[in-house]
């Protein structure tokens, strides 16, 4: 078999299992896999095309791979559905116990209960929303 052909499997096998554990340093070992299956292709002998793949690994790993986890980590910017709802105000509209209620947050009526269960919130006041469960909205009032 062409070393070219090996280099290529080898690359194949590196990018399947990167997709499966999300490592990023095994793709980039894929990628220096990839480069020494074209030098191989182009004739160079084999510890040639070892130095080539140490040489890529290398600086991929070093470089690259620092950059990509950055991006993978980065913290979700926006917030959407009802996640977005958590931490917004809402104003009561039919008193807010631990058993019963109504607020308005941003145009929509929800059911609401207390977030302190000791609390009953009485119609009119400003709450902050502290969680959503379903359908239910369990409030804070504000201070």
């Amino acid at each position: 078999m062409d070393p070219w052909l090996i280099w290529l499997i080898v690359a194949a096998v590196l990018a399947v299992v990167e997709i499966l554990t999300l490592t990023a340093a095994l793709g980039m070992l894929g990628v220096a896999a990839l480069v020494t299956s074209g030098t191989a292709a182009l004739g160079l002998p084999p510890p040639l095309q070892f130095l080539v793949f140490a040489a890529v690994a290398t600086v991929t790993l070093l470089f690259v791979r620092p950059v990509a986890m950055r991006h993978l980590r980065r913290p979700q910017v926006a917030r959407f559905g009802v996640d977005a709802l958590v931490g917004q105000a809402a104003y009561v509209v039919a008193e807010v116990s631990a058993v019963d209620g109504r607020v308005r947050i941003g145009g929509e009526e929800w059911t609401a209960r207390a977030y302190d269960e000791t609390l009953v919130i009485p119609r009119g006041k400003t709450v902050d929303v502290m969680e959503i469960s379903g359908t239910t909205a369990f409030v804070y009032p504000r201070d």
